[in-house]
C-alpha cells in the first residue's frame, strides 16, 4: 500500500492511501500541478510531507530502489540513446509487451528520431513496465493514442493491476477516468487535491 500524508511542494496539498491493485484516477484543469504531484510522489522533485510504501518511509530507501518500485511516467518519455532496443536492459524480453502495445518487434532497431508521439508514449510505457513496478505514477499516457491503441494501453494496465500493481493515473478524459479509476482525486485550481465519486 502506498501511502501519502500531507505531501506538499508549492501551492499543491494531497493526502490519501492506494491499495495494491487499485487505480486512482487524477483529474483537474492543465496547469494545476497533476505532474508535480505525480513526480513528488516519485522523488524526482523537492517536497514536504510523508510518502511511505508498505509502511516503509521513502526516505529509507535509496532513491534509484524508490523509483524502481514507485514508477513516474511522464506524457513524453525521455530518451538517450539512438535506438528503441537500447533503452531497454533485455529488447527479447520486451517484445510480447510492444507486440501488445500494438508495435512490432522490429521497432527496436529504430531511430527513436523515426518515432511519432504515440509510438514514443507506448514505448516508454513497455520500458516502465519492464520494471515490474509496485506501483505506477501515469501523467497522460493516452493523450497522442488513437481509440484502439488506448484500449491496449488500459488493457495491459489492468493486467498489471490484476497482479497487485497499483496505479494513479493522470487524465484529461473523464469517460477514461471512470473506466481505469475505482476512485477519483481531484486537484483544484488551489492545488487542494479531494477525492470524488467516480
Amino acid at each position: 500500500m502506498l501511502t501519502v500524508i500531507a505531501l506538499t511542494r508549492l501551492h499543491i496539498s494531497a493526502s490519501f492511501e492506494l491499495k495494491d491493485g487499485e487505480c486512482i484516477a487524477l483529474q483537474g484543469p492543465s496547469g494545476v500541478g497533476k505532474s508535480l504531484l505525480l513526480r513528488s510522489i516519485a522523488d524526482l522533485d523537492p517536497n514536504e510531507g510523508t510518502v511511505k510504501l508498505d509502511g516503509t518511509l521513502r526516505e529509507a530507501m535509496p532513491a534509484p530502489l524508490w523509483r524502481k518500485q514507485v514508477t513516474y511516467l511522464a506524457t513524453e518519455p525521455g530518451w538517450w540513446a539512438d535506438t528503441v532496443q537500447e533503452h531497454f536492459s533485455r529488447w527479447d524480453y520486451a517484445i510480447p509487451l510492444v507486440e501488445r502495445l500494438g508495435l512490432p518487434p522490429s521497432c527496436g532497431t529504430w531511430p527513436i528520431q523515426r518515432l511519432s508521439t504515440g509510438e514514443r508514449q507506448r514505448l516508454g510505457l513497455a520500458r516502465a513496465l519492464m520494471l515490474r513496478s509496485r506501483v505506477l505514477l501515469l501523467d497522460e499516457p493516452t493523450s497522442a493514442l488513437d481509440s484502439k491503441s488506448t484500449t491496449n494501453v488500459e488493457s495491459v494496465i489492468a493486467e498489471c493491476m490484476s497482479s497487485g500493481t497499483s496505479v494513479v493515473w493522470s487524465t484529461h478524459d473523464s469517460a477514461q477516468a471512470h473506466r481505469v479509476g475505482s476512485r477519483l482525486l481531484v486537484m483544484s485550481s488551489g492545488g487542494r487535491v479531494e477525492e470524488h465519486q467516480p
